[in-house]
């Protein structure tokens, strides 16, 4: 069963919220909170300063995401402006600009593309370390030319 704390969590992740942001967000239903009473709420469960998150905290945590979202009735906003703004607002890392974000190729472009079949452009290369078994034997060898003593020394 999910906790109130672990639910926090997730709205906190899920929205890339800040404390800072969290706290001005529950202002808005006149709900005071510090960031260091906030950040016990985000603490490991053995943490010292470890503290449980009410219901009366969550609930006006989420009053106050709605009106934070949606505005209110005679001025309202559009929650995804909301969100593009706070992904706006979330800094860089160093050196971000100067690498692109890393993806792994995949070993074997041909096979890895699931949308088209693979070309008939490169001939096909036969593969002659593998060694040949008898028909109706597929098995693939992986180790070869090794002795298992199990544990017994050898004779001296």
């Amino acid at each position: 069963m999910m906790t109130n704390n672990d639910i926090f969590k997730k709205l906190r992740v899920a929205l890339m919220l800040r404390d800072d942001q969290i706290v001005e967000i529950l202002e808005l239903v006149d709900f005071r909170i510090t960031k260091s009473e906030l950040g016990a709420f985000f603490r490991d469960e053995k943490h010292e300063n470890y503290m449980e998150c009410g219901d009366q905290v969550l609930r006006n945590f989420l009053n106050a995401l709605v009106i934070h979202l949606r505005g209110t009735k005679e001025n309202p906003k559009n929650p995804n402006d909301v969100l593009a703004k706070h992904k706006a607002q979330i800094p860089a890392k160093e050196g971000s600009k100067d690498r692109p974000e890393f993806k792994a190729k995949p070993r074997d472009e041909e096979k890895s593309r699931g949308d088209e079949a693979p070309s008939k452009s490169r001939p096909a290369t036969k593969n002659t370390s593998k060694k040949q078994y008898p028909k109706g034997n597929s098995k693939v060898q992986v180790v070869e030319k090794v002795k298992f003593n199990f544990g017994k020394n050898k004779k001296s």
